[in-house]
C-alpha cells in the first residue's frame, strides 16, 4: 500500500478550566483548529477534503451530534466534505489520526483531516432517562467532565475507580514516589514555558477569534518540585501514602487540535511538503485501572511494524495525563528521558481530552523537523485501559 503523511498540524491554545475558553463552544473551537490547518496549505481546494475525521470523549452536550461535522459546516467548507466524530476518550484524536492515515494508505481518500476537541468547561451535568414518566423519587445530577459516570452495576469495582486512585495504585506497586513525580512534573511546566520563550509553539498554534490567550494558559512558569511539594494529596491522604496531586497531573482544559494527512501525490495539490510519514500504528488493552501503563505496548508494537526499534527513536511526546504513569512508560522503554516531552508536555500544557491525541502528534512531527532526528514516538493512556502509540519518520530525513 502507498504511504501515508503528516502535511501539517494546528491546534488552538489550551485554556483552563473556566478560563479564558470557557465561553467558547466546543463546535466553535473544533472549527478553529480545522481552519487553522487547512490554512496551512494554501493551494489546498477544501472540496478535496475527502473526509474529516474527529475525536470527542464527551459527546454529552455541545459536542454532541456528531462535533467533527459541525466543524466542518462551521469551518465553511463545502457541504460535500463528509465528517465522523470518534470516541476513544483520551486517545479519541489520536484514533482519529490513526484512522485517517489508514483511509490514505488504501486509497480511500487523497486528503484527510484528523483532529479533536473537548471543552471540559462546558461538560453538562446529566439526568438519567427514567424508564418510566413521572418517577416519584429523586435524581442526581452527574457532571460529564472527566471519569466514569451513570456506572453497570455489574462492571467489576476494580475496573470503576476513579482515574486519580488507579494511579495511586500504580506508584504503589512501582514505587514511583510523590518526589520523583513531583519532579517530573516541574519540568513539564519549565520545559514548556521555555518552548513558548524560544517560538517553538508558535507555528503549532492559531488563535481563537474573540478571546485574547496567546499561549496555553495553564503553564506556570516558576514551578519547582520544591513549590509541587506543598500541595496536599487529592485521591489519597497524606496519611494514607497519597502522591497525586492537582500539580503532578493533568488539569482540566478546553481545546481543539487538527492533523492534516495525505498520499505521497497530495504535495502538489497542497503546495506544501510533508512533515513526516506515518511509520507505524499501535493499541494495546489491559486491566481497566491499569490504563495508565497502556501505552508501552502501544509503542512497542507500533515500533515493530515500523521495523525499528528504542535505539533508534530521537524523541518522544508522550501525553502526561499523570506524572507517576508518563514516569512508568518511560521506565519501562528505557529511553533517555531528556527525549520525551522536551517543550513541556499535558501537566503544563493541558490535556482537553478529545484534543491531545493530535496535539502530541502535531508537536512531535515539529520537533523532528527541527531537530533532524529521523524517528518519533507519539503515544497515549485511555481511561478504562487501553493506549494508542504512533511512530513517525521525518520526512527531511534521509532515509
Amino acid at each position: 500500500m502507498p504511504d501515508s503523511y503528516l502535511y501539517a498540524a494546528a491546534r488552538t491554545p489550551f485554556g483552563r478550566f473556566g478560563g479564558a475558553l470557557a465561553d467558547v463552544r466546543p463546535d466553535d473551537l473544533a472549527a478553529t483548529a480545522l481552519t487553522g490547518v487547512l490554512a496551512a496549505a494554501p493551494d489546498l481546494d477544501p472540496a478535496a477534503v475527502g473526509e474529516v475525521v474527529w475525536g470527542c470523549a464527551n459527546q454529552a452536550g455541545e459536542d454532541n451530534r456528531n462535533v467533527g461535522r459541525m466543524a466542518v459546516l462551521l469551518a465553511g467548507l463545502p457541504t460535500s466534505v463528509p465528517a465522523t466524530t470518534v470516541n476513544r476518550l483520551c486517545g479519541s484524536s489520536l484514533d482519529a489520526a490513526m484512522m485517517a492515515s489508514r483511509a490514505v494508505e488504501t486509497g480511500d481518500a487523497d486528503v484527510v483531516v484528523a483532529g479533536g476537541v473537548e471543552s471540559m468547561t462546558r461538560a453538562p451535568w446529566v439526568l438519567p432517562k427514567p424508564s418510566r414518566a413521572f418517577p416519584a423519587g429523586n435524581t442526581t445530577a452527574v457532571s460529564t467532565t472527566l471519569g466514569w459516570r451513570l456506572v453497570n452495576d455489574r462492571m467489576q469495582p476494580q475496573w470503576t475507580a476513579s482515574l486519580g486512585e488507579c494511579n495511586e495504585q500504580l506508584a504503589e506497586r512501582l514505587g514511583i514516589g510523590r518526589a520523583r513525580q513531583d519532579e517530573f512534573a516541574a519540568r513539564s511546566h519549565v520545559l514548556a514555558d521555555e518552548a513558548w520563550q524560544a517560538g517553538r509553539h508558535d507555528d503549532l498554534v492559531v488563535p481563537v477569534p474573540g478571546v485574547d490567550l496567546a499561549r496555553d494558559e495553564g503553564i506556570r512558569a516558576g514551578s519547582t518540585p520544591e513549590k509541587l511539594a506543598g500541595l496536599k494529596p487529592s485521591f489519597r491522604s497524606a496519611e494514607q501514602g497519597g502522591t497525586i496531586t492537582a500539580g503532578n497531573a493533568s488539569p482540566l482544559n478546553d481545546g481543539a487540535a487538527a492533523l492534516l494527512l495525505g498520499s505521497a501525490d497530495a504535495a502538489s495539490s497542497l503546495g506544501i511538503d510533508p512533515l513526516a510519514r506515518i511509520a507505524g500504528r499501535g493499541a494495546h488493552a489491559l486491566d481497566p485501572q491499569d490504563f495508565g501503563v497502556a501505552p508501552i505496548e502501544a509503542a512497542n508494537k507500533a515500533l515493530a511494524r515500523a521495523g525499528i526499534g528504542w535505539s533508534e527513536v530521537g524523541a518522544v511526546e508522550l501525553n502526561e495525563a499523570f506524572a507517576v504513569q508518563s514516569l512508568a512508560c518511560v521506565d519501562a522503554w528505557g529511553v533517555d528521558p531528556g527525549i520525551v516531552n522536551a517543550w513541556g508536555g499535558a501537566i503544563a500544557i493541558g490535556h482537553p481530552l478529545g484534543a491531545s491525541g493530535a496535539r502530541v502528534v502535531g508537536t512531535l512531527a515539529h520537533r523532528l523537523r527541527e531537530s533532524g532526528e529521523r524517528w518519533g514516538v507519539a503515544a497515549i493512556c485511555i481511561g478504562v485501559g487501553q493506549g494508542l502509540a504512533v511512530v513517525l519518520e521525518n520526512a527531511g530525513s534521509a532515509r
